[in-house]
């Protein structure tokens, strides 16, 4: 017998939303490439999010390169002036 599998409302994925960005931020510190981020379930949640209600949340691609940017700026050494 299959298991049942719950359909995701958007009120579900607004609830989760928090958490696949966490995991979204996960999958880029490990330093995964962007094909193999796009396979995951998080990804294809924060899709759903973004074509539904794309004001109130930004694309999953426009997350990752805030991300990564975020990352780099992170590891980068500082400048002493």
């Amino acid at each position: 017998m299959p298991p049942t599998t719950k359909v995701l409302t958007i009120g579900d994925l607004e609830a989760g939303f928090p958490s696949y960005c966490q995991a979204l931020r996960q999958l880029v510190i490990m330093g995964r490439d962007l094909e193999s981020i796009r396979r995951t379930l998080c990804w294809d949640y924060l899709q759903r999010l973004h074509r539904s209600l794309p004001q109130s949340y930004r694309s999953p691609e426009e997350l990752v390169q805030r991300y990564q940017r975020s990352l780099a700026t992170a590891n980068a050494p500082c400048q002493q002036v």
